[in-house]
Order: C-alpha cells, then structure tokens, then sequence
C-alpha cells in the first residue's frame, strides 16, 4: 500500500480532473453552440460564452447563476450555465431580470437601492438581487453616483467605492440586454422584417422633406421612430455580435440596422439574431436550434478563423485549468503539511506525484492561453500572477527533489495555490485576455523583459515563502531541529541568488524595452523604482550574508522583507494610479495588499524573538542538557 498510494491519489485526481472537460449536454436550447457565436467585446474577437462567465464575474463574482440563492446548504438550488443567462438577457429580458445576478455586500448601498434584507420566508439572502428590485432606486441612485463621481478615487470611502463599482455592473447589464434587441420588443423579427420593407419608401420620404417636396407623413413617422428607438441604442455601446459584410470592423445591431438604409435591406446576421430572439422567448427549442445551426453554418466561409478561435476558447473554459490546478494544490499542501508531523514517507511522495499533477494542469492552461492570445505567458497582472505561480512551483519541486524533506512541497503548492487565488480575485475585474495597449503590443520585449523580471518576482517570493515556514515551525512546533534550519537557510541564501540575477537582468531588459518605447532608458517612474527596490534589496541580502553581518535568522528575516518589497513592486505602484505602467487593477487589491504587508511585519517580529521562546529551539536545549 506505501507504494501504490501516490499513484493511487494521482490517479484518482487525474481522473477527477478528466471529468471535468466532458462538454455539458444540451437537453433544450443549443446553449452550447449558442456560446461558440463570436463576437466583438473590449477590443477582441470572443465566444458568446466567455462574455457570459467574464460578465456574471463582474456581477455576481462566479462563472455560473444561482437562481434561488436563498435555499439552504441541503436544499437543491437551481444552477443555470452563464450561457443560458446570457441567451436569456440578450433575448429574452422579462425572464433575466427576475434573477437574482447583482451581488450587494455594502450595507449601505443596499439602504440606498431600498433592497430587503436576508429574509429566506421572502426569498431574499440578503446578498443578491435581482434587476426589477434595483430599478425602482435607479434615478436616487444615478444621482448619488454622480455626486461620488467628482471625488477623487483616493478619496472615496468604502461605501462610495460600492458604488462606482454598482454602476459599472449596471452599464454592463444594460450593455449586454442591449446586444440583440431593444429590451422592450416582443416580436423583434416581425419589427426587423417591417422594417427592412420600409426602407424604399422611408427613404424616400426623408430625401422628398430633404427636397421640400411632397411625402407620405405616416409612413415617414414610423420609419423615423424605428431608427430612433434603433440608435438610442448605440449609447449603450452593446457587443458588436454582426460580423462584417467586408473588410474586419465588426457591427453592433444598431449600426448594422441604420446601415440599411443606405443599402437597402437589412444584415443577414442581424435578421437571424431577430429570428432566434423570437423563437427564443416563444420557448420554440426546435425552430430556434435549427436557425442557429443556419447561421453557424453562414459563417463557415469568411469566418471559419473566428469560429475556431470560439471554439477553442469555450473548450479553454470548460476546462478551467487554474481553478482546478489549485484544488490539487490544497490537497497535495495538506500531505506535505501532514507529513512534517509523522515523517510518513508515501505522504510526501503523494503530495509531490499530486503537485506535479497539478503543474501539468498549471502548464497546460498556461500554453493554452498563449496560443489563444498569440501572447507571450505574460501580458497583465492576471497573467502575472498565473506566471508567477508557475514559476514558484518549479522551484519548489527542484527544491524536493534535492532535500526530500517535504519544505520544497509545501512550498510549491502555497505558493502555487496563493497566486491562483490572487489570480481569481483580478478576474473578477473584466476579461483576463484582454487587448494590449500599444505601447506593450511587442511580442518580443513581452517574452524577454516581462517574463524575466517576472520570475525575478517568482523566486524572490519562494525565498520569502521558505523563510516564513522555518519561522511557523520554530516559534509554533518542535519540527525545526537543526539539520532542517540550515537547509532551509541554503535554500533561501540559493533562491536568493536566483531572485538577484532574474530581477537584475529583468529591469536592464525593461530599461531597453523603454528606450524603443518612450525614448528613454530610465524615468523614476513607480514601477521602474518598485523593481529597482527588489534588484537592491535582493543584492543588500547577499552582501549581508556575505559580509558576516547577518546569520541564518538575520536571513530569513530578510528574506520575508523581500515579500513586501516584491508585493509593492507588483501590485502597490498600480494602486498610485500614476506612471506609464499602471495598466492593471488598482482599488480592489488595497486592503489585501496591506493585510499582506502586516503579516509578513508580524512575521518579522516573530523571527527577531529571543530563540528562548521559539518551540523548536527549546526543545533543542532541552535535548542538550539531557546529554
């Protein structure tokens, strides 16, 4: 059984994992197909289905929709895919917006909405909410958030902060009711069709007022109303889900309906999305399966690329690979963790066979998202921090497969499962693939400069990761004899060095990158200065250490304050809001960033402890006098 445990669990969590990319069935709507439709969001070409999750995670901070939240834990709640909530917003909007999809934590802001509290007699969990209970509050709403939006960012407190963040959800919701049909249509292919009949002679009707000349009133009014109630659209900024007729500009509903005009009848796309509205909402699975299956195959000449892309990136999501990379990485960090406490030897085997597992896992969504941006593995902090994870556990395994003493385990699935979570949090900001701006838009200096200084990021965490573990375990256990405290003080002293030369390369890279960009090499600006800080602070350690200054715990020490210097280099300068590097997420990380920076000052003052009082060293003496 010792031996065959790690394959055991190895197999057992393959197969856990190979579950997952099964594609779900559809046993109504083609929801599946209807979420490979490509589209035009934020800059770049996606399928109908990463819009939904990226969406719903901007609302409700989750890829699927909860319709009856307020059930209890033993209870069956009903779960509804992103796409089917979509399908339902975009066509059939009486239904969406009776659902719970606004997620409202700030208590203040719910006073303000006039929303229930939790009460499950009511159905009201007390968190989210749905569409038709936020609009009655819009207009006392829209009149607040005007009133935050002349504040200063900096300046805002929690509740205003709520806000602004509530009104960006609500655009986006009205943004994405709006991508098909105006919200209040009832037959909108009927509308479309009448509408394509009109144009000859409301066209007409316009240029003869144009002219002075003689027209048909009635027929001039219902034309004109239909372009209004048609253009009051564009305000909105929908998706653009109308590919183009010719050339690459891609066409919101509205921009492809008033375009008629001028050619005379309207988009073939935009008269099937008016059809399958229509079967849509009259609940007719055949009819609107079949015209969906029409349309697709009307995109396969000029369009086969896109709908390829869609295709691979919905399989991309299906699979999820961080999300589940980092469930492995909890479980083999408990066996690691475990094994510190009775040295069973297939435990730390186990947790090493699953960690690999999940760096496979790791490394295959990684590849996979580069070949899908046709990016290097680094373009945003989202990615970053993927990248950064992947980096570490590297480490941490090479680590384990020198010592076997299960710290390079533990190393490598904390460190791999922290930054897929910090990866997490920052998609609930928007889409994770989003376009570059040009100033970045170089594959080159994207694959040299970014990922070099990235994994000067990676391994100066793993030093620090492995510092705060020999402080846990010789203030809290027994576990740190003195073989173990030296090896984790060489591993430290030799990530150290690792952390020196990546980052110092990194920044000279970046300094070049500058140069071609911006005209020159170097500017003081934030982030320039974060990563100057980790070149120093790294060097400042080696010298130390060499110069006899500093001792083993005088380098771990050290060694954690490298995680603040590298957590402020990678998230604090964005938080400024100034510099040319301050393209990622600023607001929302703040009060994490800061709960991190404490506790590695917590930590820091746990090492500087009379050994007197650490468990480990107690013991040691103990041991000692015994003798």
């Amino acid at each position: 059984m010792k031996k065959w445990l790690p394959i055991i669990l190895t197999v057992l969590m393959a197969a856990w994992y190979a579950g997952q990319l099964r594609a779900p069935e559809d046993h109504g709507f083609a929801f599946s197909q209807f979420g490979q439709l490509p589209l035009v969001f934020n800059g770049r070409v996606k399928p109908m289905d990463s819009l939904a999750r990226s969406s719903l995670l901007q609302l409700r901070e989750k890829q699927t929709l909860n319709t009856e939240p307020w059930k209890a834990w033993n209870e069956k709640p009903k779960i509804i895919s992103a796409t089917e909530w979509l399908a339902n917003l975009m066509m059939n909007p009486a239904v969406a917006d009776a659902w719970p999809v606004f997620r409202v934590d700030n208590p203040d802001l719910i006073a303000l909405l006039k929303l229930p509290g939790k009460d499950l007699a009511e159905q009201q969990d007390g968190k989210h909410y749905s569409w038709n209970q936020i609009e009655p509050a819009l207009e006392n709403f829209d009149q607040e958030s005007q009133r935050i939006g002349k504040i200063e960012a900096s300046q805002r407190s929690v509740y205003e902060q709520a806000t602004v963040q509530m009104r960006g959800r609500l655009m986006l919701y009205t943004q994405l009711k709006c991508a098909v049909q105006p919200p209040d249509a009832e037959n909108w292919a009927q509308e479309v069709a009448a509408y394509e009949s009109l144009i000859p002679t409301g066209v007409a009707a316009v240029r003869a007022k144009q002219a002075g000349k003689e027209f048909d009133e009635e027929t001039l009014n219902r034309f004109m109303a239909f372009a209004q109630r048609v253009d009051s659209l564009s305000r909105f900024e929908p998706p653009l889900i109308v590919p183009p007729p010719t050339g690459d500009h891609w066409l919101r509903t509205s921009e492809a309906l008033l375009g008629a005009m001028r050619d005379g009848k309207v988009n073939a796309s935009v008269k099937a999305y008016a059809v399958m509205a229509t079967q849509f909402k009259a609940g007719d699975v055949k009819a609107f399966n079949a015209t969906l299956t029409d349309y697709r195959a009307t995109l396969v000449p000029n369009f086969s690329r896109e709908l390829e892309k869609s295709r691979r990136e919905v399989f991309f999501n299906q699979m999820q690979p961080f999300y589940n990379a980092m469930v492995i990485y909890v479980f083999a960090g408990l066996l690691a963790a475990l094994f510190w406490f009775n040295l069973y030897e297939p435990l730390r085997r186990s947790s090493v066979w699953l960690i690999a597992l999940a760096f496979v896992i790791h490394t295959t969504g990684l590849i996979y998202r580069m070949v899908l941006e046709g990016r290097p593995p680094v373009t945003n902090l989202y990615s970053s921090a993927i990248f950064i994870g992947w980096g570490a556990v590297v480490l941490g395994l090479v680590l384990e497969r020198f010592y076997r003493n299960g710290i390079g385990a533990v190393t490598a699935s904390g460190i791999g499962f922290i930054t897929l979570i910090i990866a997490h949090h920052l998609s609930l900001e928007g889409d994770t693939m989003e376009m570059m701006r040009a100033v970045l838009d170089t594959n080159f200096w994207l694959a040299t400069h970014v990922v070099v200084v990235t994994l000067g990021y990676a391994s100066t965490f793993v030093a620090g990761f492995l510092a705060v573990i020999y402080i846990l375990r010789g203030v809290f256990t027994k576990t740190l004899d003195e073989a173990t405290g030296k090896s984790l003080a060489r591993m430290v002293y030799g990530i150290v060095c690792f952390a020196t030369l990546f980052s110092f390369v990194g920044t000279v890279l970046g300094g070049i990158w500058a140069d071609q960009s911006w005209g020159r090499f170097w500017g003081w600006d934030p982030k320039e200065n974060g990563a100057l800080i980790i070149v120093l602070w790294n060097a400042l350690i080696l010298h130390l250490r060499w110069g006899g200054m500093i001792r083993e715990r005088g380098l771990i020490n050290c060694a954690i304050g490298g995680n603040i210097v590298t957590s402020w280099s990678w998230f604090g300068v964005n938080m400024l809001g100034i510099g040319l590097h301050s393209y990622g997420f600023t607001d929302s990380a703040f009060k994490w960033l800061m709960l991190f920076v404490g506790s590695q000052i917590c930590l820091i003052v746990l090492g500087g402890l009379p050994q007197s009082w650490w468990k480990s060293f107690r013991n040691l003496r103990a041991s000692a006098k015994t003798v």
